[in-house]
């Protein structure tokens, strides 16, 4: 298959996440079996126009303020006239309503609506613009099967209006190859992290709130917030503010083998965040022999199986997300415990095999 790929960012961009390790573990696959994947993303300062990566041509347009527009441009001008069998439009912040101006078949991937939580990361206008752009998705996109990362984002999904029958859950997974898979020896201290984006809505402000009351038990934890984004600047004002600046590292962006290094040394990994497609990062702490406490939102609550990879808690209860670090930072018998089925609960989940069914949907768009 010749495959093209509409999305907003690719891995190199700086401000990518889960969205973007999504599709370049599957389609860098898809590649592995012999398809062409072309990617059209956002540029951004000092990339290349043009590039492979994982094996996909990179395309870069525009930039991120007016990607969405630079797309159909770049589509009306030039991409139509590409041999595509079939295009992939990762429907990721705002739509790009791709079939009101492709005239190819096309697979939908969606990891997670943001419905009013938009209005926690954006202003009034913009989460007025992305919220108008959501309800318009079950019209626009009424014909289109759409892969989605989760039972959660389904379940939103047909909430909002779609096609139940055209909804098909791809889960993430983990590359193997690239964790330990195994509990390994954890800091002499008890060590909490965060690893992700800065953004408000995923509420790290509420962990660094939790650790002020664990801090109380456990007077040596240190909390670890390993990532960067836009919200970093209030996140330290906050922990300026509860006297915790000594007891927080801000690492910013760390390589793959430091972030291995970090979930594996952590005690505990934590994922606060309002909502998700489905929350990578618990997998790879879990990969790397870490339990995770999350908030049981949707999307993480698909990724993490409670009293098993981890433990629940009540989204934006702070004292409760406290109370679950400080029970297993005392009981480390069950901290053991959650530490190793983490590792068995990760092996379940393989980008190999996601990208087999992701294939496999893509063969049945096109019969």
């Amino acid at each position: 298959m010749n495959i093209l790929v509409f999305n907003w960012q690719d891995r190199h961009h700086p401000q990518s996440g889960g969205a973007e390790t999504h599709l370049h573990e599957i389609f860098g696959r898809l590649v592995k079996r012999g398809h062409a994947i072309t990617l059209v993303s956002c540029s951004f300062s000092g990339a290349k126009r043009e590039e492979f990566v994982d094996g996909i041509r990179v395309i870069r347009i525009g930039n991120r303020s007016i990607y969405n527009v630079a797309a159909i441009v770049w589509w009306l001008r030039s991409g139509r006239q590409g041999v595509y069998d079939l295009v992939i439009d990762d429907i990721n912040k705002i739509p790009l309503f791709t079939p009101l101006f492709v005239g190819k078949p096309i697979l939908g991937i969606i990891h997670h609506l943001f419905g009013r939580s938009i209005f926690k990361e954006a202003g009034l206008l913009a989460g007025t613009y992305v919220g108008i752009a959501e309800l318009l998705l079950p019209l626009v996109y009424r014909r289109t099967t759409i892969a989605v990362v989760s039972n959660s984002t389904r379940e939103e999904c047909i909430e909002a209006g779609m096609e139940p029958d055209h909804l098909n859950v791809i889960h993430n997974g983990v590359a193997f190859e690239s964790f330990p898979m195994a509990v390994g020896h954890k800091a002499p201290q008890p060590m909490i992290t965060y690893f992700g984006r800065l953004k408000r809505y995923k509420s790290v402000d509420h962990l660094i709130r939790a650790m002020k009351i664990v801090i109380e038990h456990f007077p040596t934890a240190q909390l670890s917030i390993v990532g960067r984004g836009d919200d970093e600047e209030r996140l330290r004002a906050v922990c300026t503010s509860l006297g915790l600046a000594g007891a927080v590292t801000f690492f910013g962006f760390v390589d793959e083998k430091q972030k291995i290094e970090l979930l594996s040394m952590s005690h505990i990994v934590v994922n606060p965040s309002q909502k998700e497609g489905w929350g990578i990062t618990n997998l790879e702490a879990n990969a790397c022999g870490t339990a995770v406490v999350s908030a049981d939102s949707p999307g993480l609550r698909d990724s993490v199986k409670n009293d098993v990879s981890g433990v629940l808690y009540p989204y934006g209860n702070v004292e409760a997300l406290a109370t679950s670090i400080i029970d297993l930072l005392h009981d480390a018998q069950r901290l053991s415990r959650l530490s190793h089925d983490a590792v068995d609960w990760a092996r379940q989940f393989s980008w190999d095999q996601s990208a087999v069914q992701m294939e496999q949907l893509c063969h049945r768009i096109l019969s």
